[in-house]
């Protein structure tokens, strides 16, 4: 501390300062301070409490070593020198503990750890091209490679977040001087040699690994090459198929040489379990060549980051999932349909696919399944728009030209969103609503300009197509809040009157508005066909109706809008009767978290927003007849959900399975029967519809 009393003397025009010792000052100062208690001033405030940095401190200054050990940093010249590492004739363990090591790292990468922890804590990696042994030098060439071509094919993409990746790169230059030809001939000139010597040695298991590893690099590469084109070819496709299938069999072998290598056991230094070292957690012994605080001054100068490098066996299995869900990515190239794309889309999301295999999801079927073609032929497909029929007048086709224009936008987020994180996709969901709410507006003036330019009464075509868009927006993003529990359970039951009363109803209506149009589009066009041949216009069969295309989407959405009135109204019981744990009345505000809950939908125009006024009605009226009547319906609703789902097939089963288990315990409620305890909500069959859990020793009858 300076004193401020002193004025500064100067010697050659340079300041000079009095400094003074406050520790003990400041000890006394905050004596009176209970533990816990902070001094606020204006100038230093918590802000700038949260933000300083402590220097010199090993947990603030990412730069200081952590020196409470007597453990060195060792770089790779000095473990050259030492003779810690090997650059000649490596021996075959040490090779299968380097390359496996490596590719647990690389996991550790793609699961939103820096490079700098990770990857680049291997000292071979640092001088790339000073092994002699040719079988290392090529691997850590083509983890170069593998790291440029991940990191473009993230970034073409564009579905991660700060949480998912980082694609901070430290000063390391990821694209070395070699293509990715030349790269996939050097790993081939590799498997070759180690193949001969397989040979040779008639079945050696560690040789047979090298080369299992190898080769599993270079396919490996080469997939990745082809799935980050944005204009894939399907003979690119069909390799890629070829070449998933060989991969597969070369991680099954590697899978069962993975113990063969260095430093495949727990523990480290005799100990089992997992070390810290630096801030980064090591689950195995691990080699010389991995140093875990090499890259500790390229951080920035904030608190580590909590870092867990994957077991070998782990990360293993990390690739075997990546490679079955590349043999899905390759199946959606053939897809031309945006319903397709999007049913195929959130599928997958829902399997919880790594950031990788999400993210070649979207450069392979995001532009065929969003394309102009692809939303003209869901339209047709939808509700069969006259305008876009080849005999409609140019004006007309115009208009719907000029709509899909402005639906590519929507159409093209709508299927990014599958490819964030499942977290992500709910924020995500609230903007794309307002996208979505414009969209219906343009649809509205689309459908009167045709109608004007047709002559003909206006259909609502193109606005029923961006209802039903918006309606199933809104329905993920209330089963989004179940999935991350975001909800408390005294909130349930209003969500899902929501969902039943205002979401589904409306979902049902508008599929049955869009079966009628597409009816009628279809004997309009039979009509124009019969008078054409015959060169007389005849009436449209009207008992020659074709299938109704949407009835199956019905019947789902029927089953799915059961199932929420029956947990509305057994929530309202267990409510009623004190089953269920409720705020105090002092700090309930019902209103403040319904509106908070469907504030996102506020904006739209379509379907209007349901006010809270309307769920107090509604949940009166529910009320009024009873816990007993309560329980009673909701069985019914259960019941009929159960019937609807049973037709649905084997995706629809657990729902099926949950239903059921409902309904025979809210018959139990219905009779009489009351828990001991609270009731308690089981999401395992499925995130977003629970079952109600009591056993038959908590219940007591009255």
């Amino acid at each position: 501390m300076e004193k401020p009393e002193e004025p500064s003397s100067t010697t050659d025009n340079k300041p000079s300062h009095n400094w003074v010792e406050i520790t003990d000052v400041f000890k006394e100062s905050v004596k009176d301070l209970q533990l816990g208690e902070l001094l606020h001033d204006d100038l230093f405030g918590l802000f700038e409490a949260m933000s300083a940095i402590e220097m010199m401190d090993p947990k603030m200054d990412a730069g200081m070593l952590c020196n409470r050990g007597a453990r060195k940093i060792t770089s790779f010249e000095q473990a050259v020198a030492d003779g810690l590492l090997t650059l000649n004739e490596v021996p075959p363990h040490m090779l299968l503990g380097i390359i496996d090591g490596t590719l647990a790292r690389l996991v550790s990468w793609l699961e939103g750890h820096s490079l700098a922890q990770t990857v680049f804590t291997c000292l071979y990696l640092h001088r790339p091209y000073a092994p002699q042994d040719r079988a290392l030098k090529v691997f850590c060439l083509a983890v170069y490679k593998l790291l440029d071509v991940i990191k473009e094919l993230l970034h073409k993409a564009m579905v991660f977040e700060e949480e998912d990746f980082q694609p901070m790169q430290y000063g390391f230059h990821l694209n070395p001087d070699i293509s990715e030809q030349r790269m996939i001939g050097m790993l081939r000139e590799v498997e070759e040699d180690l193949h001969k010597k397989a040979r040779n040695k008639q079945g050696d298991p560690e040789s047979q690994g090298i080369f299992a590893r190898i080769k599993f690099v270079r396919i490996l590469l080469q997939v990745l090459n082809s799935l980050r084109k944005e204009d894939q070819q399907q003979n690119s496709l069909n390799d890629c198929q070829r070449l998933l299938n060989s991969a597969m069999e070369m991680l099954q072998i590697i899978k069962d040489s993975v113990k063969l290598g260095k430093g495949a056991r727990d523990g480290k230094c005799g100990n089992k379990g997992f070390c810290r070292i630096e801030g980064i957690i090591i689950g195995e012994e691990e080699l010389a060549c991995f140093e875990p605080s090499i890259n500790q001054r390229l951080l920035p100068p904030t608190f580590p980051r909590y870092t867990k490098i994957k077991k070998r066996a782990e990360a293993i299995e990390h690739f075997i999932d990546m490679v079955e869900r590349f043999k899905v990515v390759c199946k959606a190239q053939g897809i031309n349909s945006f319903h397709q794309a999007m049913e195929l889309f959130a599928e997958f999301s829902q399997s919880g696919p790594c950031l990788v295999s999400r993210s070649a999801l979207q450069l392979v079927g995001r532009n065929a399944g969003s394309s102009r073609e692809a939303l003209r032929e869901a339209l047709r497909n939808f509700c069969g728009p006259h305008a876009l029929s080849s005999r409609a007048i140019p004006t007309a086709r115009a208009t719907a030209d000029a709509f899909l224009a402005r639906a590519g936008r929507p159409a093209a987020l709508l299927l990014q969103l599958s490819g964030h994180n499942r977290a992500r996709q709910r924020d995500k969901l609230a903007v794309l609503l307002e996208e979505f709410a414009l969209l219906q507006e343009e649809a509205e003036r689309a459908d009167a300009a045709c109608a004007s330019s047709l002559g003909v009464p206006p259909k609502p075509h193109f606005a029923t197509w961006a209802l039903y868009h918006t309606l199933r927006g809104q329905a993920l993003y209330l089963l989004a809040g179940f999935e991350l529990e975001l909800y408390a359970e005294h909130e349930y039951y209003y969500v899902y009157w929501y969902l039943y009363e205002c979401i589904y109803g409306w979902l049902i209506s508008t599929l049955s508005r869009a079966d009628s149009l597409l009816q009628e589009a279809w004997n309009g066009t039979a009509a124009v066909s019969q008078g054409g041949k015959g060169g007389r216009r005849q009436k449209p069969n009207k008992t020659a109706r074709r299938p109704r295309p949407h009835a199956r989407d019905a019947v789902r959405l029927q089953a799915f809008q059961q199932l929420a009135g029956g947990y509305f109204k057994a929530l309202l019981g267990l409510l009623r009767d004190g089953l269920l744990q409720a705020p105090l009345p002092g700090f309930d505000r019902e209103r403040v978290r319904f509106e908070h809950r469907f504030g996102a939908f506020s904006r739209l125009p379509a379907p209007p927003p349901a006010a809270y006024r309307d769920f107090r009605a509604a949940a009166q009226a529910a009320g009024s007849q009873g816990s007993e009547q309560l329980f009673l319906c909701a069985g019914r609703h259960f019941a009929q959900a159960g019937q609807l789902l049973a037709a649905g097939g084997v995706g629809d089963a657990p729902l099926a399975r949950t239903a059921k288990t409902n309904f025979v315990l809210l018959r139990l409620l219905a009779a009489g029967h009351r828990p001991k305890i609270k009731p308690t909500f089981c999401f395992n069959e499925s995130k977003q519809f629970p079952v109600i859990c009591l056993t038959e020793g908590q219940l007591t009858h009255e």
